[in-house]
């Protein structure tokens, strides 16, 4: 991508064949960089089944109805702005299940969006004797074959507050780093200190949800090289106090805000409904919000030197928005405000008009498609502000 005042830009070979567009009017800003989700797993009507029934339900889903369900999602958040995502499994220890989404989400990758697999274990209940069969099978045989497949990126743990399974976490971190994991931590219950002093100390790249974190655990997390990715629809949907963000950012924190989109719990997949739920619930500034959910969230998911931001050398991940003043996206809660989206220089959506009464008698039949939901653009751009 480049960008510059208009006579350097159309000077430039590449613009020669380029398209123009007019963002006159509009805002143009980078694409939205969702880094928590679990888009995959659990499926949509799991949600009383636990973790264990939740696999058994996968496990009898074919991966053709799994990728054509994930599809649909990435379709609506390309609609959203989003332009990177990831994608956690969760699956508990069953690889058949682990692995299944695994190989959906590599098919998945670039189709639209960039997808970046997570490996997500919840740590089992400690057995009688304090030794952990399920975990050590995972960290032995399970762990070591998806990195060796090079199917996940992350591996992500998630800590249930229990102080007796601390060792089990920590073990966890100490098999990721060996094995080439980046890692991340899962603290969405009380006693959330533990768990960021584990991931402080074993360098884990986010620690996220903090819903029960206290504002005295900023200090904790200032001067690491741990971020805290916070999930403001959470709290919308739950009911549950929110992440101290404004505590986290004060200390110096870096901050990053995701949606976690879940089928069954988190069914919201808008970023810019993340933007505003934190301006309006999490005491945050737009340009704060916005920096979270594109350079932080690029910067969670180490893609900060291709995406996240308008940079010469970056790839053209860019969003036209349909306003003049970014600060409408924290007031303009519910309303898509995406123009265009644009992947690698390439618009994946293109807001398109509503049908007139007059018009109407022309379109196809019901159950007939009159166009893509999703419109690709092969051409190059050029955008004259």
């Amino acid at each position: 991508m480049e960008v510059g005042p208009t006579r350097r830009v159309e000077n430039l070979a590449e613009a020669r064949k380029a398209v123009e567009i007019n963002a006159a009017g509009r805002v143009v800003m980078p694409g939205f960089v969702d880094s928590h989700t679990h888009l995959a797993f659990p499926p949509p009507a799991s949600g009383e089944l636990g973790t264990e029934g939740a696999a058994r339900a996968l496990r009898a889903t074919n991966g053709q109805r799994l990728e054509t369900r994930a599809r649909g999602y990435l379709q609506a958040m390309a609609r959203h702005g989003t332009t990177t995502v990831e994608v956690k499994t969760g699956c508990g220890p069953d690889e058949s299940a682990e692995l299944k989404i695994l190989r959906v989400l590599s098919a998945l990758e670039r189709d639209p969006l960039e997808v970046v697999p997570t490996f997500l274990f919840r740590l089992p209940p400690v057995s009688g004797n304090g030794f952990h069969a399920e975990a050590d099978w995972v960290f032995r045989e399970l762990m070591p074959k998806i990195r060796r497949r090079r199917l996940a990126r992350f591996a992500d743990i998630a800590w249930e507050g229990d102080p007796e399974r601390l060792d089990c976490l920590v073990r966890c971190l100490e098999v990721a780093r060996t094995l080439g994991f980046a890692s991340k931590v899962h603290a969405d219950l009380p006693g959330s200190q533990a768990a960021v002093t584990a991931a402080v100390g074993h360098f884990a790249s986010t620690i996220d949800h903090l819903e029960h974190a206290h504002p005295s655990e900023a200090c904790l997390l200032a001067g690491s090289c741990t971020m805290a990715t916070l999930l403001p629809c959470v709290s919308f949907h739950s009911g549950a106090g929110n992440a101290p963000a404004r505590a986290l950012i004060d200390a110096g924190v870096a901050v990053a805000l995701a949606t976690n989109f879940n089928p069954a719990h988190t069914p919201t997949l808008n970023m810019q409904t993340v933007v505003a739920l934190a301006c309006l619930r999490m005491a945050m500034t737009p340009a704060e919000a916005i920096c979270a959910a594109t350079i932080n969230g690029a910067h969670a998911l180490g893609r900060a030197d291709r995406t996240g931001s308008l940079e010469p050398g970056k790839t053209a991940d860019l969003l036209l928005l349909d306003v003049s003043d970014y600060r409408e996206l924290a007031r303009r809660f519910g309303t898509n405000l995406v123009h265009m989206t644009m992947k690698r220089g390439e618009f994946i959506y293109k807001e398109g008009a509503v049908a007139r009464r007059e018009d109407r008698r022309h379109n196809p039949p019901v159950g007939q498609s009159a166009g893509p939901a999703v419109a690709p653009d092969s051409s190059r751009s050029l955008l004259r502000r």
